[in-house]
């Protein structure tokens, strides 16, 4: 008598918002995870769907999702041993040439063919991205049942439209909704610099017909993409903390720095629209709890239940950067003081681009520590037993 096969495990997607160097807080999270598996266990995130920093965490997974181990591991390393020349020039030259050619292209309506498009030059960061990304083994990782499918998601500048470009199986269908499109691609290492590609810092990228930047701008519906990629649940590891109370207004004495605005606006980019996704999506969980059980499912009806989990930091991330400010070389701290970005008013700024190993480290450890406590959870969230 043969025993039943068992049940099949709910196709989970994996949700890495973006947050520059906040992202390290989604590496520990994930190396909590893989302590939970047995060894060798392949990938149990059959879609997943990257933004900005997190498209590259996620890539990086999809091109491991043979050995879920072997692909943390390598993100564990790469951003354990993290430096900001890595992503962006950090040498007088690179830093003061480059700003000063993009202030002047501004003032003068550009400077010719070497004009800077960007206050940064993150040239740097495609070399990290191509020694480290294994994109070749994506499409190997789909067809042998690994991987179902990975999403990019960045924003047109031209069309105004959030494109998320996915490579997956073959009955995947492309999807348009409102300001929202879902695009058939080869997955390149183009897609991931322009989906990391930060507004004024980073230049843009031309992907096929269209300039593209950061994938954070304006992505009113995260998780979208993973339900439109077949994700049946949905685990989103966020990179603030989350049910703080609103601080006490107080009286200030003189306007707000540069870098207090610019990390306010970066909040709001990166941040906000994944609070209001996740409210969404409860609120239509509860509507569908008033839907008898026999109509929800039936082919007519567009509602169906979807069950989410939340990773989030336990610490303020942007007073951790104060911390490790220090850490940055020489010629960014002055870079960055000269906009207010080492003051404490300016911490929210220096927590998205402080990409070095002790601020990195630390966010990898705190990911770690606030995941683990959380495995049963976890683990049941994922479909396995958890009984024994």
């Amino acid at each position: 008598m043969s025993l039943p096969p068992p049940p099949a495990r709910p196709k989970v997607g994996l949700i890495l918002t973006g947050g520059g160097a906040r992202a390290a807080y989604q590496v520990g999270v994930l190396q909590a995870i893989a302590a939970m598996l047995p060894p060798g266990s392949r990938n149990p995130f059959p879609v997943i769907c990257g933004t900005s920093a997190g498209a590259i965490n996620a890539a990086s997974l999809a091109g491991s999702a043979r050995s879920f181990h072997e692909g943390v591991g390598g993100l564990v390393s790469v951003w354990e041993n993290a430096h900001v020349n890595q992503v962006y020039r950090s040498d007088p030259i690179g830093v003061l040439g480059n700003s000063a050619r993009w202030l002047a292209s501004l003032l003068f309506g550009g400077l010719g063919k070497y004009s800077a498009v960007s206050l940064l030059d993150n040239s740097p960061f495609t070399q990290l991205l191509e020694h480290n990304v294994p994109l070749h083994a994506i499409q190997k990782n789909i067809q042998s049942g690994a991987l179902y499918a990975l999403g990019i998601t960045a924003w047109g500048y031209n069309s105004s439209q959030s494109v998320t470009f996915y490579q997956g199986a073959e009955c995947i269908s492309p999807w348009k909704r409102s300001s929202r499109l879902g695009v058939a691609s080869r997955i390149s290492i183009k897609h991931l610099v322009a989906s990391s590609a930060i507004p004024f810092l980073f230049p843009a990228i031309k992907l096929n017909r269209e300039y593209f930047g950061d994938g954070s701008m304006r992505q009113y519906a995260p998780i979208s993409p993973a339900l439109h990629l077949g994700a049946e649940r949905v685990m989103v590891i966020g990179v603030r903390k989350t049910g703080d109370t609103p601080s006490d207004r107080i009286k200030v004495e003189g306007y707000p720095p540069p870098a207090q605005i610019a990390g306010h606006v970066m909040g709001s980019i990166f941040l906000d629209n994944l609070d209001v996704d996740l409210e969404r999506l409860q609120r239509m969980n509860n509507t569908t709890q008033l839907v008898p059980e026999d109509q929800l499912y039936c082919n007519d009806s567009p509602l169906r239940r979807v069950e989410s989990l939340l990773i989030s930091p336990s610490r303020e991330i942007s007073e951790m950067a104060e911390q490790y400010a220090h850490s940055l070389p020489r010629t960014i701290r002055l870079f960055y003081r000269a906009v207010g970005a080492m003051n404490h008013d300016g911490s929210a700024l220096l927590s998205y681009l402080l990409f070095e190993e002790p601020f990195c480290r630390a966010l990898i450890e705190l990911g770690y520590q606030d995941t683990m406590p959380r495995s049963k959870e976890i683990l049941q969230f994922l479909g396995f037993d958890t009984t024994d």
